[in-house]
């Protein structure tokens, strides 16, 4: 793509608080490679209404320079305005986790992803869109969880420090110490209904979620398909049986862990659930929601990819 104007919305405390020295650090380079204005965020969804705006304003890449949830937003911002003047997306990561700019190839290395983000044609990937019972809708790029892993990314945002994969790790051995109820799950998808307790379920586009914990290890990004595990209702010895091979992504034939793809997915519970959208938690331990659809729009994003 031809990039006239560069817009990156910088999340300051991405990384816990790395963020920011890390991205000042490439202020040069951006400026060698062709330039760009910053901005930074100032709170909680902030990201959303600067990307909003920058896509108003006739922004032609919009960069989100933070983690996952970043990036999140920064989705969100560019789909509040019409389809022809959308522009196009990148991920700077910076982050904790970066699963999301890891399943569109862009390095994890900063200086190697901004150099392949100015020099990189557009492509696209698809996009999810959940909607909730109480009349929310937020589309998401990488990964929608439900149940333990959207409490292991509650209790990850907790411990101050440590981060990355170990973070995510600590975090894990917490939620199956302290959160082990499992709701029961009526589950419809395009291709098949089932029903049952359900300790996790997970509708990817990416491979992996939770800073490498690879949940859905064939799933593509541009493939017009959902990928999804469920991991039924186990013991805590179990888990922590399963929870070694889903790291690995060699989990996918163990009795207790159902895989699958879809295009479209309606699931009703018996107790509200915890729900994270690309690491961004929507409903948490005080949740009400215990319905929800989400439904895929194929190639519904315009983004560069990475080469790596």
């Amino acid at each position: 793509m031809t990039i006239r104007r560069v817009k990156i919305i910088l999340n300051p405390h991405a990384g816990m608080d790395s963020a920011k020295s890390k991205a000042d650090a490439l202020r040069p380079l951006a400026q060698e490679l062709g330039g760009a204005d910053w901005v930074e965020t100032t709170q909680p969804r902030h990201a959303v209404e600067l990307a909003r705006q920058a896509a108003g304003e006739g922004y032609d890449l919009i960069i989100a320079a933070g983690g996952d949830g970043t990036a999140h937003e920064v989705l969100n911002g560019i789909l509040q305005v019409p389809a022809e003047q959308r522009p196009c997306m990148a991920i700077l990561p910076v982050g904790s986790g970066n699963d999301f700019s890891h399943m569109t190839g862009i390095p994890g290395q900063p200086e190697a992803a901004l150099r392949q983000i100015y020099a990189n044609p557009a492509g696209t990937i698809d996009l999810g869109v959940l909607s909730l019972e109480d009349g929310r809708k937020e589309y998401f790029g990488s990964a929608l969880g439900i149940g333990f892993d959207s409490i292991v990314t509650i209790r990850a945002k907790r411990l101050k420090f440590i981060h990355g994969y170990l973070m995510y790790l600590t975090a894990v051995f917490q939620a199956i110490l302290l959160d082990h109820d499992s709701p029961h799950m009526q589950i419809s998808t395009d291709r098949e209904d089932w029903e049952e307790t359900v300790v996790m379920l997970v509708v990817m586009n990416g491979r992996r979620e939770g800073g490498g914990f690879f949940v859905t290890p064939q799933a593509l990004p541009d493939d017009g398909l959902f990928d999804y595990a469920q991991i039924r209702h186990v013991s805590r010895l179990m888990m922590l049986r399963i929870l070694p091979e889903v790291m690995k992504g060699t989990h996918t034939t163990l009795k207790d862990v159902r895989m699958g793809q879809c295009r479209k997915l309606d699931l009703r519970a018996d107790k509200p659930l915890v729900l994270h959208a690309d690491g961004e938690i929507l409903a948490g331990f005080d949740s009400t929601i215990r319905q929800l659809s989400v439904e895929l729009i194929p190639q519904g994003l315009k983004i560069i990819r990475g080469t790596s």
